[in-house]
C-alpha cells in the first residue's frame, strides 16, 4: 500500500519536473533571433543591459529576450558589457548569443578608407563607420608631434591613408587604427612603386600630392596617366601647375563649378597659379588609380589641358598656349550656354 502511495506522489513530481524542464528548454535554448539572415548588433561603451536588450529587440523573440536579460543578470554580464560588432545568426540560441557577447567574440568588418578632401572630413567619415570619436581623430591628425612620429607633417599626414579596404574590428582604437594604416601604407609602397617614384625624382608623399590633384581633375581613371604626364612635364620645365582644384582647396569651397580670374590671386601655398611646384601636401586622400597614374605616366609633350566642351568628364590637351586658349574658349562658351556660373 505504501509503495502505491509513493507512486502517486512521484508521478506528479516527475510530470512537474518535466514540464519545468520543457519550459526552461523553451526559454533558454530557443532561437533568440526572428530574422532569417545574419544580423549585426553594435555595442558601444555607453551601453548597459537595458540598451543592449533594446538593440536586440528588433530581431529577438520576446520570450527569448526576457531569458537573455534574466540570465545576463545571474551570470554577471550586466556588470561587464564588452563593446563590439556582434553577428547574431538565424536560429542562434539565447545561451550562444549571451556567451558570444560576454566573451567579446565580435565579427570583423570591412573598412574602406574614403578619399576625403580634408582631415576633418576624413575623421568624420571614419567615425561614422567605427566606434571612434571624430573630434579626437581630427585633433590627432592635426597634431604635429603625432604626425612627425609617423614620418609626416600636418600637411602630408593624409599620405599615410591608402584608400583600400581592410578588415578591422568596429571598436578598434584610434591608436590601433593608425598603426594598422601605417603598416598597410608601407606594404603598398613596395620596391616597385618606390623605384618608379625615385625614377621620377619624387618621394611617395610628392607622388600622393600630385595624384590628389589628378583625382580632383577627373574621375576618369583611363585618362589620369595622360594628366599625370602633363603635370610632370610642367614640373620639369619649372612651370606652375595652374591646377584649378588647388584653388578650390585653398578657398575651402569644393562646390565651385567655375574658377574666375580674381580667385587666382588667393594667397595660399596651395594656389598653384601663384606658386610654382607642388603644394605642401595632398588636397585629398589620393586614390590608388591616381598614384599609379603618376608612377606609370606615358610619355607625351602636352603642357596644357582643358575640360572638353561636351562635358564628358575628359579633357582636350595642347602642347602650345595658343592651342590651349582655343580649347578654353570652347569650354567657356559651353559653360555660358548652360548658365553655369
Amino acid at each position: 500500500m505504501n509503495i502505491i502511495k509513493k507512486k502517486y506522489y512521484i508521478i506528479p513530481i516527475v510530470i512537474c519536473a518535466l514540464a519545468l524542464a520543457g519550459v526552461a528548454a523553451y526559454y533558454l535554448t530557443g532561437s533568440l533571433s526572428l530574422s532569417e539572415k545574419c544580423e549585426y548588433v553594435y555595442i558601444d561603451d555607453n551601453d548597459n543591459l537595458d540598451s543592449v536588450a533594446a538593440k536586440l529587440s528588433p530581431i529577438a523573440n520576446e520570450h527569448a529576450l526576457l531569458s537573455f536579460k534574466l540570465i545576463s543578470r545571474h551570470t554577471g554580464y550586466d556588470k561587464h558589457i564588452k563593446t563590439g560588432r556582434f553577428a547574431i545568426q538565424p536560429e542562434e540560441g539565447v545561451i550562444s548569443v549571451l556567451r558570444k557577447l560576454k566573451n567579446g567574440h565580435q565579427e570583423p568588418m570591412r573598412l574602406t578608407i574614403p578619399e576625403s578632401r580634408t582631415t576633418d572630413r576624413l575623421a568624420g567619415a571614419l567615425s561614422n563607420k567605427l566606434m571612434m570619436d571624430s573630434l579626437a581623430l581630427s585633433i590627432l591628425l592635426k597634431d604635429s608631434t603625432f604626425c612627425a612620429a609617423q614620418g609626416y607633417d600636418t600637411a602630408t599626414i593624409v599620405c599615410m591613408f591608402v584608400p583600400n579596404t581592410y578588415e578591422v574590428y568596429w571598436n578598434t582604437s584610434i591608436e590601433n587604427l593608425m598603426s594598422r594604416l601605417k603598416k598597410e601604407h608601407d606594404k603598398f609602397w613596395n620596391q616597385d612603386r618606390l623605384a618608379k617614384a625615385d625614377s621620377l625624382g619624387m618621394s611617395p608623399d610628392e607622388v600622393c600630392t600630385l595624384a590628389s590633384i589628378i583625382d580632383e581633375e577627373t574621375s576618369n581613371n583611363p585618362e589620369k596617366p595622360m594628366i599625370a604626364r602633363m603635370y610632370l612635364n610642367r614640373l620639369a620645365k619649372g612651370m606652375p601647375l595652374q591646377a584649378d582644384p588647388t584653388i578650390k582647396f585653398a578657398l575651402k569651397d569644393f562646390a565651385l563649378k567655375r574658377i574666375y580670374h580674381n580667385m587666382l590671386t588667393t594667397d595660399s601655398p596651395y594656389n598653384t597659379y601663384r606658386y610654382a611646384g607642388l603644394p605642401p601636401g595632398p588636397i585629398k586622400v589620393a586614390s590608388v588609380a591616381g598614384i599609379d597614374a603618376v608612377l606609370n605616366a606615358p610619355t607625351h609633350n602636352y603642357l596644357y589641358m582643358c575640360a572638353k566642351e561636351d562635358f564628358s568628364g575628359t579633357h582636350n590637351f595642347a602642347s602650345t598656349y595658343s592651342e590651349h586658349l582655343r580649347n578654353a574658349a570652347r569650354y567657356a562658351k559651353a559653360l555660358n550656354e548652360r548658365g553655369i556660373k
